[in-house]
């Protein structure tokens, strides 16, 4: 269990006194404590592995996203601290998958739909994400979607 993992990995840090690796950690357990108290659960109750990864998966999206908010505003020290936060988070992530493995499935679901034009590039989309929940980044797949459709 996902939750199991992370209470060992505070423990090493705090032994290691790994300080950005404990404040992230800490970060993904009070984030994942939100969670289970915006799903109306007890307090002392736990995330599904799923609904971890969700979690984390957002955690890592914020990262990035302060990331190129940082760059834009010329606050590259603040950035280089943001991805080294988001080398950490991605640890507890699924590798995801290339555009290279995307577009066979991606030609195949859009064979599948009779897709063939831009206008259902959106139902492509959907259906593609669907099937790779949690397994791609959707950058990734309508990157992959635009190049099919264009």
């Amino acid at each position: 269990m996902l939750h199991e993992q992370i209470k060992g990995e505070i423990k090493e840090a705090m032994k290691a006194k790994d300080e950005l690796k404990l404040r992230v950690v800490r970060s993904l357990v009070a984030a994942s404590t939100s969670e289970v108290m915006a799903k109306k659960r007890k307090p002392d109750e736990f995330l599904s592995d799923e609904e971890a990864l969700a979690v984390i998966t957002r955690a890592s999206k914020q990262r990035k996203d302060s990331i190129e908010q940082f760059l834009a505003g010329g606050r590259k020290d603040l950035a280089e601290s943001e991805e080294a936060e988001l080398k950490i988070i991605e640890t507890y992530l699924p590798t995801l998958m290339s555009r290279d493995e995307i577009k066979p499935l991606a030609e195949a679901k859009k064979a599948e739909l009779g897709i063939t034009d831009k206008t259902k590039a959106g139902l492509l989309m959907s259906a593609i994400m669907k099937d790779l929940k949690g397994k791609a980044d959707g950058a990734d797949v309508k990157a992959v979607v635009d190049e099919l459709l264009g």
